[in-house]
């Protein structure tokens, strides 16, 4: 079967064929690549066509397909049980792992997607402060959840679409909207004086690869602080990703609840949501907030965050490694770009890197938007045909692990000169 088959065939069942809507390849034309299986850096499709991945499911393979370390922790912990709907000494050491290396965090809850982390740690803050208002990021994306599908990136982006149908104006007016990495927008936004929570990606990773600055997130601490509102940063991407620590490791500013996925589940479905006690103890079935989530801390999933945890803290320089290779794709980029005379920004942040075919640096949403779509469809798809699996769309953040060899690096940097000339 062809992946043009297979992407027919799952139409007629599945919606669009795909169960998230990137992975259409809506924005980059051609069909989707049906997978077969991963190993190491590598993809192969159900063709048998072979892939260098640089998507690496959206994060979380930090070490590559079939990690032999986790994959064994997985295959001996589904001997003992897939879920329990019980407490098991392994969400313990998991929440250990998190927690140990954030001095500002107290206690955590794991839940099994970024979605349920995000609009968890929302509810807990419009309890903590008792405000309805909450202040996101056009371009930030935070999950599908009704308060936050206000002006998306991610998906919603690639679509067009500034929010989505089914979500009630009377939520909605509670989302103020601010321009990423502008505080005075969000100066504007406290105006209302409703304001309980900011939610912002500090490394923001769903509208392409935009950090946030040091003076934007030292100064939303400050605001929060002035207000009385809670301050979250969304880390389900950045966290373990960008450093052993996040945006916190690069920058040192202290949320006071901080979202985490991905990495932590090694694979496997795990988020997590975590603060300091005063405001975590609002949690049922200590505290008057409630959540729930029969398949949250199930013993697989937190058997493979364990492996991959221990494994980050036990690789020696790690993250420096893994910037040098991410670095040494948007050198290649952007040198390959000037020579050529095509408009193109890059950005790093440890294992997570971007570019945008664009003339100036974006540092929002409304920057990004003015990068040429079409320009990266026809680079991506050349890409593919060469065997290098990008992000299917414009507006997403691309991803190093430990197995890229510098070999396959050295392969893409040819790739990238060669369809460079041609574009």
């Amino acid at each position: 079967m062809t992946n043009k088959e297979a992407f027919e065939e799952a139409k007629k069942v599945i919606v669009g064929g795909v169960n998230s809507p990137v992975r259409a390849f809506g924005s980059v034309g051609g069909e989707p690549l049906f997978i077969k299986k991963g190993r190491g850096e590598f993809l192969y499709d159900i063709e048998g066509n072979k892939f260098v991945d640089f998507v690496l499911s959206w994060g979380p393979l930090i070490f590559g397909h079939c990690d032999k370390t986790i994959s064994t922790a997985v295959s001996k912990a589904i001997k003992k049980g897939l879920s329990f709907g019980a407490p098991c000494n392994a969400e313990t050491e998991l929440a250990q792992l998190v927690l140990g290396e954030f001095p500002h965090l107290d206690k955590i809850r794991f839940v099994s997607s970024g979605t349920e982390a995000t609009m968890s740690a929302i509810r807990l803050a419009r309890g903590f402060s008792k405000k309805d208002g909450i202040v996101k990021f056009a371009g930030c994306y935070h999950g599908h959840s009704d308060s936050l599908l206000v002006k998306a990136g991610s998906g919603a982006t690639t679509f067009g679409t500034s929010s989505s149908l089914g979500v009630p104006a009377d939520l909605a007016k509670h989302t103020h909207i601010a321009t990423y990495n502008d505080l005075s927008s969000v100066e504007e936004c406290f105006k209302s004086g409703e304001i309980g929570c900011v939610i912002v990606e500090p490394i923001a990773g769903n509208m392409g690869l935009v950090p946030g600055t040091q003076i934007f997130l030292s100064g939303l601490r400050k605001l929060c602080d002035k207000h009385g509102a809670v301050l979250i940063f969304d880390e389900v991407m950045s966290g373990f990703r960008a450093s052993k620590t996040g945006s916190y490791g690069l920058n040192g500013i202290k949320a006071d609840l901080v979202t985490f996925g991905k990495v932590i589940g090694g694979g496997m479905p795990c988020a997590a949501y975590a603060g300091r006690a005063e405001i975590m103890d609002l949690v049922s079935p200590v505290g008057g907030v409630y959540q729930a989530g029969t398949l949250s801390g199930n013993p697989v999933a937190m058997a493979a965050g364990i492996a991959c945890l221990t494994k980050i803290y036990q690789t020696p320089n790690l993250f420096e490694k893994l910037n040098k290779k991410a670095t040494f794709i948007t050198d290649t980029l952007k040198e390959s770009a000037k020579e050529k005379g095509i408009a193109l920004q890059t950005e790093v942040r440890g294992s997570m890197w971007g570019f945008f075919f664009n003339k100036k640096p974006v540092k929002n949403y409304e920057d990004a938007l003015k990068s040429d779509t079409k320009m990266f469809a026809a680079f991506q798809q050349k890409m593919l045909k060469r065997g290098f699996y990008l992000a299917p769309s414009q507006f997403e953040t691309c991803f190093v692990c430990k197995k890229h060899s510098q070999k396959s690096l050295e392969k893409m940097a040819d790739a990238v000169r060669e369809v460079f000339a041609e574009l």
